[in-house]
């Protein structure tokens, strides 16, 4: 019991590490693009204004998803690191 304890606060405080890990990264970005929630109705999808171009709208949110992936997949190296280097101590 002790034990299921102790891997339950070690879990809470890694995530939490990741968790500040990965604010600290996303406030040094300063282009962060954030992904549009408004789907492209049929009616905006046939006019021909770029910006309302659905391979355009479909590309934009796909880069922007793949840079909160990038961003992630930092946070949870640098925990592994830190995670690491406090185990050889």
């Amino acid at each position: 019991m002790k034990k299921q304890i102790e891997d339950l606060g070690q879990s809470f405080n890694r995530r939490q590490r990741l968790h500040e890990l990965t604010i600290a990264l996303v406030h040094q970005q300063k282009d962060l693009e954030l992904m549009d929630p408004e789907t492209i109705s049929a009616s905006q999808a046939a006019s021909s204004d770029a910006t309302t171009d659905p391979a355009r709208w479909l590309d934009r949110s796909r880069r922007a998803l793949n840079h909160y992936q990038a961003i992630v997949r930092t946070a949870v190296t640098l925990d592994s690191l830190l995670d690491a280097e406090e185990s050889s101590l």
